[in-house]
C-alpha cells in the first residue's frame, strides 16, 4: 500500500476529516479507516486499497473488512472499499454476486487564478453568512435531509447521520480548520437556510488542500442560482481568508453539478472509485 502522502488528490483529502477525530491505519496491503463516533457512516468506515480487485481477492477482502471494522462496529452493517487507482475497472463477479456496487467520482481542483465570477450575482431576498456551530447545526440538517429527499432510507437514521456529520464539523471549525457556510432565504415566517456546504482545510501553509464537503440546495430552492453564488464565495473565502493553495470538489460525473463547478473554475483531474454493499444487500 503506497503512503498516505502519495495517495491521489481525491483521497488524500478525504481523508482530512477521518484524521481528524477518526482512525486511519496504514497496513501493509491496505488502509484501515474507523469512525466510532459514526459507525453507519460508509465512508468514515472502510478500507482503501491501491489497486482494483483482481478475480479470486474477494474472500480475502471481506475477511479484511470483518476483521478491521464489522467486528469492532456491530453498527456498521455495510461494507465499502476505496480504490485508489487512475485506471477504470470492472468489478469481479464473485463481488457482483455478493451485492456490491462500484461507483466513479470525479476530482475537481481550482486554484486561486482559475476562479471566474458567476454570471448572475446573488438575488435579492436571500443572504450568506458563515453558520454559527453547533447553535445552527439543526437548520443545517433539516436542509441537507430535505436536499436528500428521501434518496437514504429510513428518513430516521439518515438524519443521526447527518447529525453526527455536523458535530464533526461543528468540532472542526472550532479547531480552525474550515467553516460551514450557508444561503439564508428572506420569508414571511422568518429566514430560512436552504443551501449550504462546508470547505476544510488540511493544514498550515499556502500550499494547504481545501475539501469541499455536502454541496447541497432545499429542492424547493433550486435553479435559482444559489448554489452557484455560494460555491463562488466559498471558493473566494477559501484563497482569501483560509490562504489555501488548491480547493477540491468531489462529484458524481453523471451529475449536472459538475457543468456548475467548471463554470466557476474547477478542472475535471483524476477519479476516485468506491466499491460498496448496502446493509440491506447483505442477502443478496
Amino acid at each position: 500500500m503506497k503512503p498516505l502522502d502519495q495517495l491521489s488528490l481525491g483521497w488524500r483529502t478525504e481523508l482530512i476529516f477521518a484524521r481528524f477525530d477518526a482512525e486511519v491505519i496504514a497496513g501493509p496491503d491496505c488502509v484501515v479507516v474507523r469512525t466510532a463516533h459514526n459507525p453507519t457512516f460508509w465512508w468514515g468506515n472502510f478500507l482503501l486499497f491501491d489497486h482494483a480487485p483482481a478475480p479470486g481477492e474477494a474472500a480475502r477482502w471481506l475477511a479484511s473488512f470483518e476483521a478491521e471494522i464489522a467486528c469492532r462496529q456491530p453498527e456498521s452493517r455495510h461494507i465499502a472499499f476505496g480504490v485508489d487507482t487512475e485506471e477504470p475497472f470492472e468489478l469481479p463477479d464473485e463481488l457482483l454476486r455478493a451485492g456490491f456496487s462500484r461507483h466513479a467520482g470525479t476530482v475537481l481542483t481550482m486554484r486561486r487564478d482559475g476562479l471566474r465570477p458567476p454570471p448572475v450575482a446573488l438575488a435579492g431576498g436571500f443572504r450568506m453568512a458563515t453558520l454559527d456551530l453547533p447553535a445552527q447545526a439543526g437548520a443545517a440538517v433539516e436542509q441537507q435531509v430535505a436536499a436528500d429527499a428521501g434518496e437514504h432510507q429510513p428518513v430516521s437514521a439518515y438524519r443521526v447521520f447527518r447529525e453526527r456529520q455536523m458535530q464533526r464539523y461543528a468540532a472542526m471549525q472550532r479547531a480552525g480548520l474550515g467553516h460551514w457556510f450557508g444561503v439564508f432565504a428572506l420569508t414571511a415566517q422568518g429566514e430560512q437556510l436552504v443551501a449550504g456546504c462546508g470547505l476544510f482545510r488540511d493544514g498550515p501553509g499556502a500550499q494547504a488542500l481545501g475539501r469541499f464537503q455536502f454541496v447541497s440546495t432545499h429542492p424547493a430552492w433550486r435553479r435559482r442560482g444559489l448554489c452557484r453564488a455560494l460555491i463562488h464565495a466559498v471558493c473566494r473565502h477559501g484563497f482569501d481568508a483560509m490562504k489555501l493553495g488548491t480547493l477540491v470538489i468531489v462529484a458524481d460525473p453523471d451529475d449536472v453539478a459538475i457543468g456548475l463547478y467548471e463554470s466557476l473554475g474547477f478542472r475535471r483531474g483524476a477519479t476516485t472509485w468506491q466499491i460498496e454493499r448496502r446493509p440491506d444487500a447483505a442477502s443478496c
